[in-house]
């Protein structure tokens, strides 16, 4: 009998919506012109461009200028840290760079601080978080020195769905720029997770640059977007041409730039379809602590996203239970896409207190608007006996628990 296929690894990427493949289609054999060329041909390419950019603005809440396009998410997160600490330090930023940034962000934010840290262009402070996977304003707020620069907190954790209390930090950073006019703060968000289901309005949140990449939000893949608040001091990272307002050269993605446009005009946190994913997880969560003995929900029960439940699963094998699940159709995944390949615990996990053991055995289920009550119910079906199978083959079955979680960990 044929297998369902189910899936619920949307954090990972999502299926592109057929109405953002039909406003792409144009750009790649009819209207095929270069957006940077002055004939007729690249106008109306550069027309498309722009209109994409108006789409982006108007989900933001900001001027079409203060949007620039990128091929991802991880480039628009390097170009803003990296950007704005060059810049700064071109104009003669006294002392050295202070960056404040979670222990949970995504690799690219990290490997970005790192970076800078190593070359000696600037001092990195790496908040913690607490056990739900939340970064506290207060901790930020104590952590800002005279040499702050840049604050980077992610929106929302792409493995456990943890939201962060961004426009309660916007505010304290306001604050303190107010009490400071000798180095002004600058605040970063990685809003990669968000955009489908959060308020992105940048003047309400209080940031100064914001990342995003389409694939995320049922758009292609190969393409992002960087908000600059006017007045945001930031320099290229790259050489070449004069595109983007002479921050990003290359010759732009304009099918991709199209189709992220399209996606963003559909995205609406307040949907009913919003609502129906958030349900779909509530249900999968309930009955998921109900039917499999021994399992955590990791990170926040009221503030995480409405599609995302991370679980540990203590005497399976994260990766097992991944190809367990897969043979039955259903994909999710044992935590970030990006590091899939890495065998190390996951560092999103191990900050929340995780051990290594019980970090591997974890798994990420993220539901998308494609997701149905069938998919669910048939994972409800099929999951007990994978993790019951896995457990009995590593000697710890039902009520042979060799080590549970922490009676006060996560939820």
């Amino acid at each position: 009998m044929n297998k369902p296929k189910i899936y619920l690894d949307n954090a990972a990427t999502t299926r592109m919506d057929e109405a953002v493949f039909e406003a792409m289609k144009p750009f790649f054999c009819e209207k095929f012109g270069n957006a940077s060329s002055a004939h007729q041909f690249g106008r109306e390419a550069r027309g498309a461009v722009e209109k994409a950019r108006e789409q982006v603005a108007n989900f933001l809440g900001c001027e079409p200028r203060e949007v620039i396009f990128t091929s991802c998410a991880t480039e628009s997160n390097n170009l803003a840290i990296k950007g704005v600490v060059r810049k700064i330090k071109q104009k003669g930023f006294d002392g050295n760079p202070h960056i404040i940034t979670s222990a949970i962000e995504h690799h690219c934010v990290l490997h970005a601080c790192e970076a800078l840290e190593k070359d000696g262009l600037a001092e990195i402070t790496y908040l913690p978080v607490n056990k739900e996977g939340l970064v506290e304003a207060k901790e930020v707020e104590k952590a800002i020195k005279e040499n702050t620069a840049l604050i980077s907190i992610m929106y929302a954790n792409n493995e456990i769905g943890s939201v962060q209390p961004i426009e309660e930090i916007g505010k304290s950073i306001r604050s303190k720029n107010k009490e400071n006019s000798k180095n002004k703060i600058y605040f970063h968000i990685d809003a990669v997770q968000a955009v489908n289901y959060l308020d992105c309005n940048v003047d309400r949140l209080g940031v100064d640059l914001l990342s995003l990449s389409a694939h995320k939000f049922y758009g292609p893949k190969g393409v992002g977007a960087l908000y600059i608040r006017k007045g945001t001091p930031i320099a290229r990272i790259q050489d070449g041409g004069e595109q983007e307002f002479k921050l990003r050269s290359g010759t732009y993605n304009t099918p991709g730039i199209v189709g992220l446009g399209k996606a963003i005009s559909l995205a609406d946190f307040q949907s009913e379809e919003t609502k129906k994913i958030r349900n779909l997880k509530d249900r999968l969560v309930a009955n998921i602590l109900k039917n499999v003995p021994n399992c955590r929900l990791n990170g926040s029960v009221e503030k995480r996203l409405p599609n995302n439940a991370n679980f540990s699963f203590p005497g399976a094998e994260g990766e097992a239970i991944l190809l367990s699940l897969d043979m039955e159709g259903i994909a999710v995944s044992t935590g970030s896409a990006c590091a899939s390949e890495n065998l190390n615990p996951s560092h999103v996990l191990t900050a929340l207190g995780l051990g290594p053991e019980d970090s591997h055995s974890s798994i990420r289920f993220t539901l998308g608007k494609y997701t149905t009550e069938h998919d669910i119910d048939y994972v409800l079906e099929v999951l007990p006996r994978v993790i019951d199978r896995l457990r009995k083959i590593s000697g710890q079955g039902k009520g042979e628990a060799k080590k549970k979680l922490p009676d006060d960990f996560g939820c």
